[in-house]
């Protein structure tokens, strides 16, 4: 025993010494690998059976139990099966003898040690584990005990991890759900008990405001009286043990209800007992009292039992998620809802002593936040299923919900309610979609809660209800691309275009109003414009009246944009019927936008400029964004104004050309030049009026832009101007004929924008860049950026319209293009000039290769091929960094735009792109942990195989019928086993997004050419392939990627079934090391020799699994151990 004593102290003073502070990290290692060593030997777990009942010193007992779970989840298959039984038979008494004087986390960590004895164990070497965990349930002493022994067992044996074989994994969970109707029983007996022991005490409560809560909607929702008259009883109040244990019981129901199925186990009773104990989130008056009687245990106490409720939220929405419902459960589910509403009417009853809201900030953020879930839930698994039930008040509901969101104390919180009423507008407009019969009725039925609806989120964007909650959002910090505000701002005005989708004209005449309130106000700004020394003041200084303007500012901000939000609701069918609300609204906007062009707001003097200013600035750019928004039904009155010859619509868009052209100028704010930009983009592509040209001030903006002495627009501004320019002359004008269109006209003008626009870039040489500069490399690659980012666009922009277009574009840019290629060889070694060179030439592949014609695209392909020899391309990739990587991967991207073409044209640059990839690329990148360049290489070589298919397989249909498909004729072999071998080795490497991408493009090739069928891959390459991705799989480097996986593998096996369960798993199964002969037999057993694919699959999972569980236990026998 000494030796036991003298090891107990060594241990101790050694655990004392390795979490001091002084204690170095190279004294921590030694002190840990003694530790580890004396953890590995044989009978090292008596030493810490006598340390755990001998030692007060916690670091000793967790490392104790450390040793013990280290061999029963890793050595226990070599441990004599009688150090087994003595283990199984100390540890269950050790923790029954000091279970309560044991720290809580030893405790929890002895049970755990004890639940995974039973995971191996049970039933077989361990028959009463469970009936012993039954036992101390039910024994008064070990309730709580019991029940941390059960939820462990829960969270232990039904969803194990993945050190137990398949076949155990299916026994335990069959043996788990044997119990669940004598466990769930047990669960409940304890919470009634509790709940009626102490009931008895609390029986006659006294009087209070809160005792007669039945009302009318009460009597509604719940059928019987009696269960109403249930759920009036008060609340009892728990000592602190019983509240201990229902705490625990409830923990065990919701980790139970996270795996049973939904059955008949899961009683009305139950259910009822839940529902009480849910009610402790709710009640205020017990907190009341807690703090009233002021000791802090109270205060405490009056904490647990918010937590009791979260706990009994937590069981109930485990309940709701299963979206599977036997048709015998759904009783119990409408029952559920009932309580559960119940509650729902509590929270939001309104007393005169407690308004909602400060109701809702009293309870607990938690329960709070279980509570919204469940009404999430509700709507988006359930309401489908439980709208139809008759006795089920859906509006009532929808009213207490109303009053749930719009009291919510959070942000977060009214966020996620908004969340809710988007899922049941989204729930209403899939029901009329699908059913239009019903259309009416159904609308008739919520017509009321969705306008009210309407009515609150539009109050609540609104400083003028809203002012002190808006101010508290943050409009400064971007989180996910958006400020806090503009997140409050985009959920809210989803809402509400939903309900325009609902209720149209309802939403127009709610609206329309208050849009109408807000903009009187800034229209009328312009009576206290007045002349000051330096420019316009607006005369209104008064505090007061500064703070209402802001705020109104503010609001019409967000009105312009809820209009625009709008603007799809009046296009399409809806044109004709809802016009004249769409004509009214444009029509405001484009006077709002002219009379900030006109009176210049943006550059006005106000007495607090920090805040007004931006409000003004803000407002005019809004108003141009909400025009915008329209541009769609400006096209589509555009087609129908060209029938009638309509003034009105010309006068409209003048008028909004005088507004956006004021705009377009270097002395005007970013935001609000770009808005005008967008504008005159918009007008260019989707209104395309033939007129639009011959306007006044549209030709103002032609003459800036071209005029060389005139200031440049910061680069993105001068983009968009130059793209709207360029479409006005190119896109072809709705319902024109083409003789119409005054093409010949559009042509010069556009060769001279192009000509005036390249002036610079033209002068460029490449001998002057070659020898002594004329002027500084700086200087030369600012008129390189700034010229090929707007041609770029110009050709991005017309690359999906008519050939007519795209021809006047080429023209007008051939030269430009051919001064580029000249360009590129002495740029060759600048990669950022060489990366824009190459966007340029790749939206020039895309957008105009026909018009290009073929000899100019060969000399281009050629002039780059001989470029990119192998010392540039290594240069690029190995010493450029980001730049270079991005300059060879956008090469790339024009070879696959190159070998996509059909036809016969570029087929003869095949063997030099195949070569160039595999033989110069390749090698460079293919051993590089980097994902650079790898994915664009991968999609040329998947782009070669899929559009040059017969280049490597030549066979006609005529040949294949006469000779079968299994001699067809190969060529360029070679190349074809290259590509196949870089994309095996892919499948090696570490980056998932490669591996999921080239899997992807294997399967393709297999689905549109058969490529798994094909004689060369069956014979050389198929097995390999399955081999690659099995290893892949038992490896588990690309877990997320399982599913896939399993379905290459099936994909690749069901070309030769035969062959995959005779040939290839037998070999697989011989050049697995880590297992023993008997072991492969089992595993080979095990794989059934199903041929469809689930059951396929099912059988590699299992072959996977399992696999790696006969490694783990072979890998824990002590060394020399016989295996029969």
């Amino acid at each position: 025993m000494a030796s036991e004593e003298t090891s107990l102290r060594a241990l101790e003073s050694l655990m004392t010494e390795f979490f001091h502070d002084c204690t170095t990290n190279e004294r921590k290692r030694e002190i840990e690998e003694l530790l580890n060593n004396f953890a590995q030997q044989v009978g090292a777990w008596r030493f810490c059976l006598y340390f755990l009942s001998s030692t007060r010193n916690d670091y000793v007992m967790m490392y104790s139990l450390t040793v013990f779970e280290n061999l029963i989840n890793k050595m226990w298959l070599g441990v004599p099966s009688q150090d087994k039984m003595e283990i199984r038979s100390c540890l269950p008494k050790l923790l029954l003898a000091h279970h309560k004087t044991f720290p809580y986390f030893v405790r929890n960590k002895l049970c755990k040690v004890i639940v995974d004895i039973g995971r191996q164990d049970w039933p077989m070497f361990y028959h009463d584990f469970f009936t012993n965990i039954l036992q101390l349930i039910q024994s008064p002493v070990t309730t709580p005990l019991g029940l941390i022994m059960l939820k462990t067992t829960s969270e232990e044996l039904a969803c194990p991890r993945e050190d137990l074989s398949v076949a155990r994994k299916e026994e335990l969970r069959k043996l788990l759900l044997d119990q669940v109707q004598t466990v769930l029983g047990l669960l409940t007996g304890i919470l009634e008990s509790v709940w009626d022991k102490h009931s008895v005490t609390a029986a006659t409560p006294p009087p209070s405001p809160t005792s007669g809560e039945s009302g009318d909607l009460l009597s509604n929702l719940l059928q019987s009286p009696s269960s109403a008259k249930l759920l009036n009883q008060p609340i009892p109040i728990l000592d602190v043990e019983s509240e201990y244990i229902c705490s625990l019981a409830l923990e065990c129901l919701a980790h139970l209800f996270s795996w049973i199925p939904l059955s008949a186990s899961i009683t009305p009773s139950l259910l009822t007992t839940i529902f009480h104990f849910a009610r402790f989130g709710c009640d205020i008056r017990a907190r009341k009292m807690a703090s009233v009687n002021g000791s802090s245990q109270n205060c405490v106490l009056g904490q647990e039992r918010g937590r009791l409720g979260v706990l009994a939220m937590s069981c109930i929405n485990e309940l709701m998620s299963k979206n599977c419902v036997p048709m015998e459960f759904e009783e119990y589910l409408l029952r559920m809802f009932q309580q559960t509403f119940y509650l729902l009417q509590k929270i939001t009853k309104d007393n005169n002593a407690h308004t909602v809201k400060s109701r809702l900030e009293e309870l607990d953020e938690s329960y709070i936040e279980k509570f919204t879930d469940f009404l999430r839930l509700f709507v988006s698994v359930h309401l489908r299923r439980i709208e139809s039930y008759s006795q089920f008040p859906v509006v009532e509901f929808l009213t207490l919900l109303f009053k749930y969101t719009f009291h919510q104390p959070t942000h977060e919180g009214y966020f996620s309610c908004l969340d809710i009423w988007t899922l049941f507008l989204d729930y209403l407009t899939s029901k009329i979609k699908s059913r239009l019969g019903d259309k009416e009725a159904v609308l008739n039925r919520y017509e009321d809660a969705l306008v009210l609806l309407l009515t609150e989120v539009l109050n609540r964007i609104q400083f003028r209800y809203n002012q002190a909650q808006l101010e508290e959002l943050d409009d400064e910090t971007l989180d996910d691309d958006q400020t806090e505000w503009q997140r409050y701002l985009r959920q809210s005005l989803e809402v509400v275009a939903k309900v325009m989708e609902l209720l149209p004209t309802h939403a127009f005449s709610t609206l329309f109003p208050v849009l109408q309130d807000n903009l009187d106000v800034y229209l009328g700004l312009q009576q206290f414009v007045v002349t000051s020394g330096s420019g316009h003041r607006l005369n209104i200084t008064a505090e007061n009246d500064c703070r209402r303007l802001h705020c109104s500012l503010r609001d019409l901000s967000s009105l312009l944009q809820a209009v625009g939000r709008l603007a799809e609701y009046f296009t399409g069918d809806m044109f004709a019927a809802r016009f004249n609300d769409a004509l009214t609204v444009v029509e405001r906007l484009v006077k709002v936008t002219l009379y900030g062009s006109q009176i210049k707001l943006y550059n006005i003097e106000t007495a607090v400029p920090s805040v007004l200013k931006p409000d003004l600035i803000d407002v005019h750019a809004q108003s141009l964004a909400a025009l915008q928004a329209y541009s769609h039904w400006l096209a589509q009155y555009c087609s129908e104004a060209h029938r009638q010859n309509t003034q009105q619509f010309v006068t409209l868009i003048s008028t909004t050309m005088d507004a956006v052209t004021p705009l377009i100028s270097t002395k005007v704010q970013d935001k609000l030049l770009l808005s005008a930009c967008h504008l005159l983009v918009s007008l260019a592509t989707t209104v395309r009026p033939i007129f639009l040209i011959s306007i006044p001030s549209v030709q103002k903006v032609f003459n800036r832009i071209t005029d060389a002495s005139a200031q440049r627009l910061v680069d993105k501004a001068q983009v968009l101007v130059c793209r709207a320019l360029s479409n006005i002359l190119l896109l072809p004008c709705a319902n024109l004929s083409e003789s119409e269109q005054q093409w010949p006209m559009r042509s010069v003008n556009h060769a001279n924008l192009i000509f005036a626009l390249s002036r610079d870039y033209r002068n460029l040489k490449p001998s002057a860049v070659a020898s002594q500069r004329k002027m500084p490399l700086d200087d030369t690659k600012v008129i390189i950026h700034q010229t090929l980012s707007v041609l770029e666009d110009i050709v991005e922009s017309v690359s999906g319209e008519s050939t007519k277009s795209r021809q006047i574009c080429y023209q007008s840019l051939q030269e430009s293009v051919q001064v580029s290629l000249a360009l590129f060889p002495a740029y060759i070694h600048q990669s950022d000039v060489t990366d824009e060179m190459l966007s340029f030439f790749l939206t020039l592949f895309r957008g105009l290769r026909v018009q290009m014609g073929v000899p100019f695209t060969e000399q281009i392909i050629q002039t780059f091929l001989n470029m990119f020899t192998r010392e540039q391309l290594a240069e690029s990739i190995l010493h450029e960094g980001s730049t270079g990587c991005r300059v060879v991967e956008k090469f790339l991207k024009i070879l696959q735009v190159v070998v996509q073409e059909p036809g016969q044209v570029f087929k003869p640059f095949l063997p030099s792109i195949i070569s160039l990839s595999m033989e110069q690329v390749y090698p460079i990148i293919a051993e590089r942990p980097s994902p650079d360049v790898k994915a664009e290489l991968f999609e040329l070589l998947f782009r070669i195989l899929h559009h040059n298919w017969r280049y490597f397989f030549k066979s006609t249909v005529l040949a294949s019928v006469q000779r079968g498909a299994a001699e067809e004729q190969m060529e360029n072999e070679p190349q074809f086993s290259a590509i196949m071998q870089a994309f095996g080795q892919s499948f090696l490497q570490p980056d998932i997004h490669l591996f999921k991408q080239n899997l992807f493009y294997l399967e393709t090739l297999n689905t549109k050419q058969k490529l798994y069928h094909k004689k060369i891959f069956r014979t050389t390459m198929l097995f390999q392939f399955v081999n690659v991705l099995l290893q892949v799989l038992v490896h588990k480097s690309h877990d997320l990627l399982q599913e896939e996986i399993g379905i290459a593998i099936y994909n690749m096996a069901s070309v030769d079934f035969d062959g995959f369960f005779a040939a290839f798993l037998p070999e697989f199964l011989t050049g697995c090391d880590g297992v023993d002969a008997n072991q492969k037999n089992v595993l080979g057993r095990n794989f059934k020799m199903d041929r469809d694919l689930p059951s396929f699959t099912q059988n590699v999972h299992r072959l996977v699994n399992d696999l790696r569980y006969y490694r783990l236990c072979n890998d824990s026998l002590p060394p020399g151990t016989v295996k029969l």
